[in-house]
């Protein structure tokens, strides 16, 4: 669920940088996890900046100073296998052909397949785990064999048509090609989301941008922006009107609906959609599922939601209910989403760091807590504790998605799926284990229905079926949980110092550490003090 920018500016004076960390802090909370810049000036040069942590505490002052050219593409990283080595923080980079830097937004699920491909057939070294080092890496072949001193827009097109062809997953891409231009494209099935939008400046010049929300657009000014359609691929060269292309016919377009439950900010518009109008509508559908499920159980006196996603929806059905809304938990901002937490216990007690009962508005209430989702359930059977501990008579927990049964394999670690507090349980089995007195799931009919435009009337909802939209992919999901358990042995080794018996060298020797994570990648320059 990453965040990905990409901006041209017409006046080759002006220095992007800035005008990318601002569009990084409107989408800081598609990845905290690392964060990246790439620019590039008229003498083909790039610069970057990158590493673990906020957009804020990467993008220093001094860092940003070296930063220079008038264009640049940025990367807000959520790791989606359990990694966060600073080595995988994007943009990638290859030197050959051209200078190429990529962002990637999504999953690859033929990773194996394209591992194997790069390394016996076109010889080209993979440095990380990431499967967007792969995606570059294979876009880089294939303009490769163009064997030219420059491309042209058609080379760069038939390249991407190729890639597209060979690559199959969750996919919308930034990339820059030194002193050429940025590059945009989405997967045929539209999986993850990339808008593209045109500032016109005083002297009549426009400048371009690309995005993973409409909402960074819209701040910035871009008034004339639209979505990219499934399969679709346009090039914005340093100078001139952006060309576009139908690199490959576009497959059943199912967007990922979490963006709509989860991910997205409220404020944002994903392919006709207002992320905000969802969110009302999934408060009402659950309103009326709340009334046929409680029939005949106690009245709740006051909705409650969990901040922050779920506050709309939560408003919502109780207006629907006709019951009070009270904000019951007092949330401490500078505490990260808490799945992205690298094991239980830490999740556990981040979510007492970052949520406070109010005992005012639980003691002696029957309360429906609304959330937008339930995934391991260790942070519902916290809060539904700390409702409890505050006073609560009875505590009934709402979810805006239906049971979350399998893994998430289009770029978003939720758990391995026997982590998945849904996987082959029952609704009632749920409520005991995050003991709640009744837990009330939205239906997925609904959900879809909530979510539907006139562009998009299907969605990839394989996280609630285990029905994916690129088929049957059993042998992916047992390679993610492979690379989970390794990065988990890595985590460990480092967490002991060396100590307690663990060995680097022994570990691999016996093949149960296949690597250890670089703290750097191997790149290109990166600006400023580290």
């Amino acid at each position: 669920m990453c965040g990905i920018l990409g901006i041209v500016l017409a006046n080759k004076q002006v220095n992007v940088a800035p005008e990318l960390f601002e569009g990084a802090m409107f989408l800081q909370h598609r990845g905290q996890d690392a964060a990246g810049i790439v620019t590039s000036g008229n003498k083909g040069r790039l610069y970057q900046c990158k590493g673990n942590g906020m957009a804020r505490d990467v993008f220093t002052q001094k860092r940003m100073s070296n930063l220079v050219g008038n264009m640049g593409i940025c990367h807000l990283r959520y790791p989606t296998a359990g990694s966060s080595a600073s080595s995988e923080a994007q943009p990638f980079y290859v030197n050959s052909p051209y200078g190429i830097s990529l962002s990637h937004n999504g999953n690859l699920v033929n990773s194996s397949e394209l591992r194997n491909y790069l390394d016996e057939e076109v010889h080209r070294h993979i440095n990380t785990d990431s499967d967007s080092e792969l995606l570059l890496n294979v876009f880089a072949a294939e303009l490769d064999k163009f064997n030219k001193s420059r491309v042209n827009n058609g080379d760069l097109f038939t390249a991407l048509a190729k890639t597209m062809g060979r690559i199959r997953g969750a996919y919308a891409c930034v990339a820059m090609l030194a002193g050429y231009g940025i590059i945009g494209f989405r997967d045929p099935n539209g999986i993850r989301p990339l808008l593209i939008g045109e500032r016109v400046n005083q002297d009549e010049t426009k400048d371009f941008m690309l995005a993973s929300e409409s909402v960074v657009l819209k701040a910035h000014g871009f008034k004339k922006f639209r979505d990219l359609k499934p399969g679709e691929a346009v090039i914005i060269k340093k100078t001139g009107e952006p060309e576009f292309n139908q690199a490959v016919s576009p497959k059943i377009f199912a967007p990922d609906i979490f963006e709509y439950v989860y991910f997205a900010r409220p404020d944002s518009v994903l392919d006709g959609k207002s992320v905000y109008r969802s969110r009302i509508e999934m408060g009402m559908k659950l309103a009326k599922k709340i009334q046929k499920t409680m029939q005949g159980e106690d009245e709740i006196d006051v909705v409650i939601p969990v901040p922050d996603t779920a506050r709309t929806s939560a408003f919502q059905c109780s207006v629907s209910l006709g019951v009070p809304y009270r904000e019951g938990f007092v949330k401490n901002r500078y505490i990260g989403r808490t799945f992205i937490m690298p094991n239980q216990q830490e999740r556990r007690s981040s979510v007492r760091r970052k949520l406070n009962a109010m005992d005012s508005e639980f003691e002696g209430r029957n309360v429906l807590l609304v959330d937008d989702s339930i995934v391991r359930g260790t942070t519902s059977k916290e809060i539904v504790a700390m409702a409890r501990e505050a006073g609560a008579k009875k505590v009934f927990f709402a979810s805006c998605s239906p049971p979350i049964r399998f893994n998430h394999i289009y770029g978003i670690d939720l758990a391995d799926t026997k982590a998945l507090v849904g996987f082959n349980r029952s609704v009632e089995e749920i409520s005991q284990i995050i003991g709640a007195d009744k837990v009330i799931y939205q239906d997925l009919e609904d959900l879809v229905e909530c979510c539907k435009t006139g562009q998009v009337d299907e969605f990839e909802v394989g996280v609630f079926t285990g029905n994916y939209i690129t088929g049957v992919e059993d042998d992916y999901i047992q390679e993610l949980e492979k690379i989970r358990a390794q990065n988990q042995r890595i985590e460990e080794f480092q967490k002991s110092g060396g100590q307690n018996g663990f060995s680097v060298d022994a570990c691999i020797d016996q093949g149960d550490l296949i690597d250890v994570k670089a703290d750097v990648d191997i790149s290109i320059y990166n600006g400023g003090d580290h």
